[in-house]
């Protein structure tokens, strides 16, 4: 039994996209070198993720419109501290 995850998400200024397994990192976009990454030791035999960086871009956009338009909704209020 193995447990997949993926992480997608966005803010005004940033975003993440990242693949795990097993609690371990699989791969990430970096967004600012516009790149996807596999941040795996070198004795781990080679993976590849075809188009996932451009999807990863796709997905950013959508988020960021998706953030626009519930800051809209909800006015953006202040946080409570």
């Amino acid at each position: 039994l193995h447990i997949d995850l993926y992480i997608s998400g966005c803010s005004d200024s940033d975003g993440v996209n990242m693949y795990g397994l097993d609690g371990e990192e699989l791969w990430y976009a970096d967004f600012i070198k516009g790149e996807g990454v596999l941040p795996l030791p070198p004795f781990v035999d080679p993976l590849s993720f075809p188009g996932a960086y451009e999807q990863a871009v796709g997905e950013q956009g959508v988020c960021k419109a998706n953030l626009d338009v519930a800051i809209k909704a909800y006015k953006n209020p202040e946080e409570k501290i």
